[in-house]
């Protein structure tokens, strides 16, 4: 695999994890003891922290692909062993 595929593949797990990721450690501004700013919506996050999602989400997307890749080399599933349609 070239190094650009890789990177491509990796853009793309850590976008589908980010998708995973965000909801969880999610509290809405009126669910929690903190007052509103003046402007905020209700449901808007009161725990907003951009660094601890960013990191939550490197992480899983690395280890999702490094699980990905020692896959690709060493093939532990291929793509016959999912074809449930040769008998």
């Amino acid at each position: 695999m070239n190094w650009t595929s890789a990177l491509a593949v990796y853009l793309l797990f850590w976008v589908m994890t980010a998708f995973v990721v965000m909801p969880f450690g999610y509290r809405a501004a009126n669910e929690s003891d903190e007052p509103l700013v003046p402007g905020q919506a209700e449901g808007a996050p009161a725990n907003f922290n951009p660094r601890l999602i960013l990191t939550r989400i490197t992480v899983v997307a690395t280890f999702a692909f490094a699980l990905f890749y020692a896959n690709y080399t060493q093939g532990w599933v291929t793509a016959e062993m999912l074809d449930f349609t040769v008998r």
